[in-house]
């Protein structure tokens, strides 16, 4: 067998993008997809939003990169914005996610050997969850497809069920460092936490010296209907996990804390050669002037309200394939029932022109640019209320 030019480590699809504009993507034949997956939670604003790709297009003509041995007006600038827009006094730039994730791993363990504590080194974190895909942070979830081949797993992480808060208060010890969660699980299935979970956590934090760091990668900036979910919780947390939609399309993260929580990163204790790149903030900055105003926010909310209730009213019609939908604002999911595969599914809808993403609990995510109009739903429900009257569901086994 010949290995191909791009590594086989993606089961890729016959979808083969080459253009877009606003909620479609259109591929090298011409076949035009309304785009509900949204590059997973990325691409807020749908494809080649005016504003966003000018602002680029300017910033690339300026300076791209430089490094961090040298001052960053661009990064000062969304450093501040970010603080001013959340529970945050400080924020770090990253690529990704799962660089976000990291820097919040390492911020965790390094305020308790700040704080005189160094024997606090254990995260307890949630089953199901997904924290990326470097070592530190599929060593943080529980899932075994992500563990395989990649053993020994780093130490430092105990899993316990998610939304369960006897469950988390009970694998505290003296050596706890902290809490890590999704306030809404992504891969997990769309899964929000309960209120009376994400208030606990926080009460159980105060109370015995922990930190609270939340995965706000893929629930937020905006796509809950707040700029980040645990405002809607009414907590704070000390550290907070966020990339996917913060660039909009470009490659980018951060990881925002309370000073308190920071006392540990000083200098030398971390770094990133393309973290806070000029191009990137200018791509966030853009991102921000569009998705933190409050008009826009409401208009997730309510946009988000509309497209659930016409799923709602749609699989009514269709019993023996969908059971309920779930998430908040613009990241929903249709929990499909045992007689139908959702990722077999979101493989039936692409043929009809839907993107869409599978997740677990066998759950079909629905994440579409926050910018969509009531045509847009309209398309879209309609267009899958007619693949699942064609779709033949399978013979039990």
């Amino acid at each position: 067998m010949t290995i191909t030019p791009l590594m086989p480590v993606y089961p890729r699809c016959e979808v083969r993008p080459v253009k877009g504009e606003g909620p479609y993507l259109y591929g090298e034949g011409g076949e035009k997809y309304l785009d509900f997956a949204s590059g997973i939670a990325v691409n807020l604003l749908g494809h080649n939003h005016p504003h966003l790709t000018k602002t680029i297009q300017d910033q690339a003509a300026k300076l791209m990169h430089v490094s961090n041995l040298y001052g960053s007006p661009q990064g000062e600038h969304l450093a501040q914005r970010l603080v001013d827009l959340t529970f945050a006094d400080t924020v770090f730039f990253t690529n990704s996610g799962a660089e976000s994730v990291e820097c919040m791993i390492k911020t965790i363990r390094r305020f308790h050997v700040a704080d005189g504590n160094p024997h606090r080194k254990e995260i307890i974190t949630f089953k199901n969850a997904f924290h990326g895909r470097t070592m530190a942070t599929i060593s943080a979830a529980n899932q075994e497809k992500l563990h395989d081949g990649f053993e020994p797993l780093l130490p430092g992480f105990t899993y316990v069920e998610f939304d369960n808060l006897e469950a988390a208060e009970a694998a505290i010890t003296d050596r706890t460092a902290g809490f890590i969660v999704e306030p809404v699980q992504g891969e997990g299935g769309i899964r929000p936490a309960s209120q009376e979970f994400m208030t606990g956590l926080r009460e159980l934090c105060d109370k015995h010296g922990l930190l609270l760091g939340l995965d706000e990668v893929q629930c937020g900036v905006a796509r809950t209907g707040t700029l980040y979910a645990y405002e809607q919780y009414g907590i704070v947390p000390d550290v907070l996990a966020s990339a996917k939609g913060l660039g909009g399309g470009f490659p980018m993260g951060a990881c925002l804390a309370t000073e308190e929580a920071a006392k540990g990163m000083v200098f030398g204790t971390h770094g990133s050669t393309y973290g806070g790149n000029p191009l990137a903030m200018a791509a966030c900055e853009a991102v921000l002037d569009v998705v933190a105003e409050p008009e826009f926010l409401e208009g997730v909310k309510a946009t988000g309200d509309r497209l659930r209730g016409a799923l709602e009213q749609m699989i009514g019609n269709h019993p023996d394939m969908f059971e309920s939908v779930r998430g908040m604002g613009l990241m929903l999911g249709v929990k499909m029932t045992d007689k139908v595969v959702s990722r077999a599914f979101v493989g039936w809808l692409r043929g009809r022109g839907l993107l869409a993403v599978a997740a677990g609990d066998n759950v079909m995510r629905v994440l579409p640019p926050l910018n969509i109009t009531d045509e847009h739903i309209r398309e879209f429900v309609d267009t899958l209320s007619a693949a699942a009257a064609d779709y033949e569901i399978p013979e039990p086994a």
